[in-house]
């Protein structure tokens, strides 16, 4: 699954941008920052119910902000598919999934960078994507660190002993020089920004990422 992020985009342009990869991509990944969990501030509610009208491609929400339990389920009832939250913000990650499951998405746990895997694994048969951090959440642009993906690997490993149905996705510096490590380590889901809203034709390096990853899992 390959999700071009649109914080890589042109801010003016949201849904062209989104336009350029109907089709190809599977969801399309929407960073929501407050200025407050993060340092950075981006996009609100009111702009993903704009964009939901200008696509029809699964929209993938990460969730960088403070008290989720308020906000989250309301990004599900707008018809999100996926509602990623961080661990780091939410005191009973359980429940919140519970909530955004009944309020019509998928739900996601995010792990950022500093923050250990193993205290949430035991949570995994409650959710239906975890979000492994490649870099520090809260900018684009920041560089791959490959030494992340060990969190991918220990996830993969719960998630096989188990035969749990759950995707297992990772955001930061993905690009066509990383998307095999963390494809290989484990990894089915891939944010990219950069590296499809920074060249030329964006859809067809979402079709080049997905070769990459799909070469490197075979």
């Amino acid at each position: 699954m390959v999700a071009p992020s649109i914080l890589a985009a042109d801010f003016a342009y949201l849904a062209d941008a989104a336009r350029a990869v109907e089709g190809v991509a599977d969801w399309l990944h929407v960073d929501v920052m407050d200025n407050h969990f993060v340092p950075n501030l981006t996009i609100g509610l009111p702009v993903v119910r704009s964009l939901l009208q200008a696509t029809a491609i699964p929209f993938d929400i990460h969730l960088m902000i403070t008290d989720p339990r308020r906000w989250a389920p309301e990004y599900a009832e707008a018809g999100a598919y996926n509602v990623t939250f961080h661990a780091e913000a939410c005191d009973d990650p359980v429940a919140l999934a519970k909530d955004l499951r009944a309020a019509g998405s998928r739900a996601g746990l995010a792990i950022d960078r500093d923050t250990p895997i193993e205290p949430y694994l035991d949570l995994l048969p409650h959710l239906d994507t975890l979000l492994i951090m490649t870099i520090k959440a809260g900018f684009g642009g920041q560089r791959f660190m490959p030494e992340l993906l060990s969190k991918v690997r220990a996830a993969r490993q719960r998630v096989a002993a188990e035969g749990l149905q759950i995707r297992i996705e990772v955001d930061g510096g993905i690009a066509d020089d990383t998307i095999a490590q963390a494809a290989e380590a484990g990894a089915d889901a891939f944010v990219a920004g950069t590296a499809v809203y920074g060249v030329p034709d964006a859809a067809e390096a979402v079709r080049r990422l997905r070769a990459l990853a799909e070469g490197a899992q075979r």
